[in-house]
């Protein structure tokens, strides 16, 4: 299965025809449009999909391909909004990631993702992948904030979920040498703050492969490239029915 995750710094509907270039079975773009309000061409592109969002122009959305089964689940959510929890084919849960600023400080971009992980974390399974739009990295770390960057990764760690760009290339958590994401598109404001994690016995089987898109391509289209991974589900028993 090809997981792609890519904030498209919105109006994707005029971006379709590159995303689909990756022939993923699976995409989670944060900044994206309700396809429910834009116009027939852009809600039959999206197919089978769910959607959050506070204004209709940005939000996060899942989408479908490949005939998969896209099942919406309902977790937890609080006071933290743009997360979307999805059962994929009955197999496979991901939680897709948008964090926010927020005020206090605390609460904002990896707070809240720390925050939404604390009150969901009986749902987190080796059948668990998240993906998404951090707006974090260890660089940025606070050591005496509790829900930091580097708590969240051993926090997902502890559960047996890894950043698969660091399992994939060797690198450590602050030391990425492929950003993700350039400031105001330009080359000398590279950072690495989107990720994909998943269980470790995943990313072990063959067939496993992962990506980031190349940076005179994309951003053409964004200030963050796209997450490519391709991940051998094919082994994972049905999930439960979910509640």
């Amino acid at each position: 299965m090809r997981i792609v995750t890519w904030n498209c710094n919105g109006g994707l509907r005029r971006k379709t025809a590159m995303l689909d270039e990756l022939n993923a079975d699976i995409l989670i773009v944060q900044e994206c449009e309700d396809p429910v309000a834009y116009g027939a061409d852009y809600r039959a592109w999206a197919g089978d999909y769910i959607w959050v969002g506070n204004l209709r122009s940005k939000g996060l959305g899942i989408f479908a391909r490949s005939g998969l089964q896209l099942e919406s689940l309902d977790w937890q959510a609080g006071e933290f909004q743009l997360f979307l929890p999805a059962r994929i084919d009955g197999r496979i849960d991901v939680l897709g990631v948008w964090t926010q600023t927020a005020k206090p400080a605390s609460s904002a971009y990896i707070g809240q993702l720390w925050g939404y992980l604390q009150a969901n974390r009986k749902h987190l399974s080796e059948s668990t992948l998240v993906c998404g739009d951090f707006n974090s990295n260890r660089i940025w770390d606070k050591p005496r904030r509790i829900g930091n960057h580097s708590h969240v990764v051993a926090d997902l760690e502890r559960l047996g979920l890894h950043s698969i760009y660091h399992h994939a290339l060797g690198e450590d958590q602050g030391a990425e040498t492929v950003p993700t994401f350039y400031l105001y598109r330009k080359a000398e404001r590279p950072f690495h703050i989107d990720y994909i994690f998943a269980h470790q016995d995943l990313v072990r089987q063959d067939g496993f492969s992962f990506g980031v898109g190349q940076a005179d391509q994309w951003l053409t289209k964004s200030d963050h490239l796209p997450l490519i991974a391709d991940i051998p589900l094919e082994h994972l028993p049905p999930l439960p029915r979910s509640s």
